[in-house]
Parts: C-alpha cells; structure tokens; sequence
C-alpha cells in the first residue's frame, strides 16, 4: 500500500487569465519539486478541458487530470476538471464532487484551499492568480489561519486581478505579493530544505 503524502501541498487557483500563469508558475518549477501541486482553473463545465496536457506540454513536473481519490504525489500535478470540485482528504488524496449549478465558481478555490487548510495545515501553500471575483479569499485565510502560506500575485502581473487582489486585501493573511515570474522561484524555496538548495 503507498504511503500517504504528509509534505508541502502547493495549490495553484486562478479563473479568467489563469492559462499564462499557470504555465508560467509551472514551467518554472524543477522536475523534482518536493511537493504536490494541485491546479484549479474556473471553467465551462459543460466543457472539454485540455488544460492538464497543455500545461504538461510546458512542465517539467508529471502533470495530468485529477481522478477521484487520486494520492497526492511530490512532483506531480493534479489539474481539476470541468463540473467537479476538488478536494483534499486526511489520507493524503484528492476526491472529485459533482458542483452545482453557477454560482458558486466551479471548481471552487475556496473549496479546495480551506480543505488543504484542514488536512495539510503548515504544509498548504495557496496561490492566487489571475481572476474575476474572489474565489479564493476565504480559502487563503482558512490557510493562514491553520498556518500555511498565501501567496498572491501582483495586480500588475495579472489579467486580470480581482481574484489575487481580493486576497491580498483581507487583513494579514498574505505573507507573499508578488509578480506571476517570482512565484515558482519562491514557491520552490518554500518546499526545499535549505541544506538542499544549489
């Protein structure tokens, strides 16, 4: 029987403008990367997602489409899919639920972080990109709250920048603000022992 992920879970959420710094944050992360990255990207859910094979196009890390109980794995992604939230479990898994009619965003941010905050604690890592709305805010603070770190990208850097934005303004939950090109370096620094840093 595998083991059961215990280390840093990273969480890439994002909605409109997402698609470049997803593969901007990914494509910037070694192949080795001792973490499991889980992506959600808001999306049509009636629709035909390539976005797991396009961002494995332009990765180092293993990436591909979540599956219902999938383990967490370091160096690999888990990419949401259309029509199904995303969420972590004590056993170090994610599991897929049917979502709703709109609104709620699908899958939700909000969702997916405040259950990393729960099962991983200090572990979660949130990052918020490109986005309308504020999917995510009340998930990052879940992650602060439990002691993980937020982690939101510059308005300057985003598409569009209310979902990073809409983070970056609740009351000292964001420990990093930053450009969408220094979020893989910090995130890499995050999860990697310093004894092991180049």
């Amino acid at each position: 029987m595998e083991e059961r992920w215990s280390g840093a879970v990273v969480a890439l959420v994002c909605s409109a403008g997402g698609l470049g710094p997803l593969v901007q944050v990914l494509g910037g992360l070694p192949g080795d990367l001792p973490a499991a990255v889980i992506v959600v990207q808001h999306v049509d859910p009636l629709s035909k997602s390539l976005l797991a094979e396009i961002l494995d196009r332009r990765s180092a890390l293993d990436v591909r489409a979540a599956t219902s109980g999938a383990p967490l794995r370091a160096g690999q992604v888990l990419v949401a899919p259309p029509g199904r939230h995303a969420i972590a479990t004590t056993d170090g898994a994610l599991v897929l639920i049917r979502s709703g009619p709109f609104p709620p965003n699908r899958p939700s941010a909000d969702l997916l972080l405040t259950s990393l905050a729960i099962t991983a604690g200090p572990q979660a890592i949130a990052v918020v990109l490109s986005g309308h709305g504020h999917d995510g805010a009340t998930g990052a603070t879940a992650i602060h709250e439990l002691g993980g770190t937020v982690i939101a990208a510059t308005a300057a850097s985003s598409q569009e920048a209310a979902m990073p934005t809409a983070t970056a303004e609740r009351d000292h939950i964001v420990d990093h603000v930053v450009s969408v090109d220094e979020i893989a370096r910090l995130v890499a620094s995050l999860v990697t022992p310093a004894a092991s840093r180049p």
